[in-house]
């Protein structure tokens, strides 16, 4: 079910039947066809697990199920629309910067603790995402919401990047991430970057940063 994006505030998805799509409630803003919307308390996790996990991990950000035949155009809040396509690989990215995304594709929650330890833990309270992160896995596409913007940066064997945490979007692939400091003596003199805090990706796959500091 591939998305098209209209303009970069706004996408369009095709609604096939025996398909399912998720949304973020409130995120329609037309459609064509015979579409249904309904409630989603799983939201892709199946199951009554799947609702408590969500919960208990802080990500259950209300979503709808979209199914039928037509086209539907979703955007929310003026914010900028990415669009991004999985082929078999996996995303990590913050449930409330999912616009909408296949029902093919595999959700689940992460202890962000789990990707670098303590420090993942430090990560997640310094980006002001909570200690969990939304994943999806599979085939399939998601359409994420940034500020003014995303730049998609590859990572590579022996080519890391480093990232201001409040600019971080998403991540895709075989990577891992680390929060280091960014103090020392030019820091001290004012001659520095002047970010605290960088997060360093490394591995295989690509990461999503906005063009702002500002959270959804």
């Amino acid at each position: 079910m591939p998305f098209t994006a209209l303009t970069s505030r706004m996408v369009e998805a095709q609604v096939i039947p025996g398909q399912t799509l998720f949304s973020q409630r409130g995120a329609m803003l037309a459609y064509r066809g015979d579409v249904r919307f309904t409630p989603s308390i799983t939201g892709g996790q199946r199951g009554v697990r799947g609702m408590i996990g969500r919960r208990v991990a802080g990500e259950a950000t209300p979503l709808m199920t979209v199914e039928g035949q037509g086209t539907v155009m979703f955007g929310h809040g003026g914010h900028h629309v990415q669009v991004i396509d999985l082929v078999g690989d996996t995303l990590y990215v913050e449930s409330d910067r999912l616009l909408a995304f296949d029902g093919s594709l595999r959700q689940g929650t992460m202890f962000m603790g789990s990707q670098g330890g303590v420090m993942g833990m430090v990560r997640g309270q310094v980006t002001g995402q909570g200690l969990f992160t939304t994943t999806l896995e599979g085939y399939g596409s998601a359409a994420v919401m940034a500020h003014g913007g995303v730049l998609e940066l590859p990572i590579g064997p022996g080519r890391p990047v480093h990232v201001d945490p409040q600019a971080y979007v998403a991540h895709r692939g075989d990577v891992r991430n680390k929060l280091s400091t960014a103090i020392g003596w030019r820091e001290m003199v004012g001659r520095g970057s002047g970010e605290a805090f960088q997060l360093e990706l490394s591995g295989n796959g690509m990461v999503y940063v906005q063009a702002s500091e500002e959270k959804l």
